[in-house]
């Protein structure tokens, strides 16, 4: 299949409570059907390391055990996705961060159960997307 060379990239964490209450295909087809091709996927325990990486920006506050526990819980699946204006267009498919804000209809407003248990993670910048996609997959790992 021809991928135009202009189209975005994105990264997701299909998150423990999105692995144990089995809704990972739910949420997939949802992608799929907005149009995203997959252009990496593959499934991991994160380790506190790589989550310590990752969530750098809160790794400094008092909550930061708690989604480090959380995240490193249970193995997850980790997902690469391409498609035009892919970054804005997942995060409205999931809806706010917060799932008890989000809308029934999106990801998180029908599998979610909060700040932190809300299904997927999803990068909110094309900048940090790329991050996100180098840290979590090798190059060997996408196909585009």
């Amino acid at each position: 299949m021809y991928v135009r060379p202009f189209m975005q990239k994105t990264f997701v964490i299909f998150k423990p409570d999105c692995m144990q209450q089995k809704h990972v295909g739910d949420v997939l087809a949802r992608f799929e059907k907005a149009g995203f091709s997959i252009i990496g996927c593959k499934m991991t325990r994160l380790s506190p390391a790589i989550l310590r990486e990752h969530y750098a920006h809160v790794a400094s506050k008092p909550f930061y055990p708690e989604i480090e526990n959380f995240m490193k819980s249970t193995p997850v699946v980790l997902m690469a996705l391409q498609g035009d204006n892919i970054v804005a267009r997942v995060r409205d498919l999931l809806g706010p961060t917060d799932s008890r804000k989000a809308a029934k209809g999106t990801i998180r407003g029908d599998f979610g159960t909060d700040m932190m248990v809300n299904v997927v993670h999803a990068s909110d910048s094309d900048e940090n997307a790329k991050i996100e996609i180098a840290r979590f997959f090798k190059a060997d790992e996408l196909y585009t």
